[in-house]
């Protein structure tokens, strides 16, 4: 049997503590080497937030960046 899709996400996950807030950030390997994508919780969508010069743009909710379409779409395809 098979237990997941190939290819499989290789990435290693920090945790960056930065104003008051700890941004988990995935920085990916293999076939979607090169994509680094920051997360942070927040307590509700409309708390206020500093954010560190190193993010980018907000990606939440488009699904090519989804683990699942990394899968069918990896990164260096884009």
């Amino acid at each position: 049997d098979v237990l997941c899709e190939k290819p499989i996400i290789e990435k290693n996950r920090y945790k960056i503590s930065f104003a008051g807030l700890i941004w988990e950030v995935d920085e990916f390997f293999r076939e979607n080497k090169g994509l680094v994508v920051a997360e942070v919780e927040l307590e509700n969508e409309g708390q206020r937030f500093e954010k560190p010069d190193w993010v980018g743009d907000e990606v939440t909710g488009d699904p090519k960046y989804f683990n699942s379409n990394l899968v069918i779409n990896p990164y260096i395809k884009w």
